[in-house]
């Protein structure tokens, strides 16, 4: 454990700006790594060092270690325990398949309840009360208890740090990480939650891209090939994994973001803020970086129905 938790996170460099009429109005601020094809650091802002909590980037990872653990189960249910979904009808309905195929329902769940995670799915759920179904992690709950099923282990204290699931996880993680995690919190949704480098974060994304290992090339592939799955639609994660042939982009809460593409560039960041407004900005910076030149940078800043400035990410070549 480390001695002080507070003082891992220093605000970094500034990523990137929202202009208005050309007088710079806000900054974010955070650490960010991109690492090219033989895994050799191309771009480091702010320190690598950084400790974070890897939030739902991970989910992946998670997903692998249940697959390890004997959960088979479809491409399109696999992207969904991978994922942080909007809470359509089509994610639900994933979720209690994946429950259903353990003889399991809606009851089982542990995870905390909320309202879906989509601007339309929460604008059509209306006054409608927070379920665990409509939780953006529901998936993963539900991949977490169809393993425990397959295993013979408990299903009421799935959650706990010390069950062989969440065990499973983060040997899984810290293997692809190739570091030690520092602390184990409590996520959002209720499971155990990472503390890592964020260097060893984009280690392990690039690990789980470049891997021969079939069940991380499975969970890969599953997550590429269903982004809606793994976001949502109008989501930031799932328009670019459907954009830009290969990429694998998961965003995570508090502004962490990672991505890798198939010939082994990976990235990720964390905004000190925890905002998530500048994510594609600086996404499309790291891509145009890393070659693909056909993204926009620049996402345009409205005064009434006029565009008078832009959220531009920070470049991060050259200066």
């Amino acid at each position: 454990m480390i001695e002080d938790v507070s003082r891992t996170l220093t605000t970094g460099e500034v990523l990137a700006e929202v202009t208005r009429s050309e007088v710079v109005e806000s900054q974010h601020s955070g650490h960010l790594i991109v690492l090219d094809q033989s895994g050799n650091v191309l771009v480091s802002k702010g320190n690598p060092a950084t400790l974070i909590y890897t939030r739902s980037a991970i989910k992946s990872i998670q997903t692998a270690a249940m697959v390890r653990a004997g959960l088979i189960l479809e491409p399109r249910l696999l992207a969904l325990v991978s994922a942080s979904h909007s809470g359509s009808q089509m994610h639900q309905s994933a979720a209690l398949e994946i429950l259903a195929s353990a003889g399991l329902n809606e009851d089982a769940l542990r995870n905390g309840k909320d309202r879906p995670l989509g601007v339309e799915e929460n604008r059509a759920w209306g006054t409608n009360a927070p379920t665990r179904l409509a939780h953006n992690c529901s998936g993963k709950h539900a991949g977490m208890l169809a393993t425990s099923v397959l295993n013979g282990w408990p299903l009421d204290t799935y959650l706990d740090p010390q069950h062989p699931i969440q065990i499973a996880c983060r040997h899984e993680l810290e293997s692809l990480a190739e570091e030690s995690v520092s602390l184990t919190s409590i996520d959002g949704c209720g499971a155990p939650l990472f503390l890592l480098s964020l260097g060893a974060v984009t280690r392990a994304i690039r690990n789980i891209t470049v891997s021969r290992d079939p069940i991380h090339q499975s969970v890969v592939v599953a997550c590429r090939t269903f982004p809606e799955m793994v976001a949502g639609e109008n989501r930031l994660t799932t328009r670019l994994m459907r954009q830009v042939n290969g990429l694998f982009l998961k965003e995570g809460a508090e502004g962490v973001n990672v991505g890798s593409l198939p010939n082994g560039s990976a990235f990720a960041f964390k905004i000190s803020d925890g905002s998530g407004r500048a994510h594609e900005s600086i996404v499309g910076s790291i891509l145009v970086t890393l070659g693909i030149e056909t993204f926009n940078e620049t996402l345009p800043i409205f005064g009434g129905q006029e565009i008078v400035g832009s959220i531009s990410a920070k470049p991060l070549i050259g200066e």
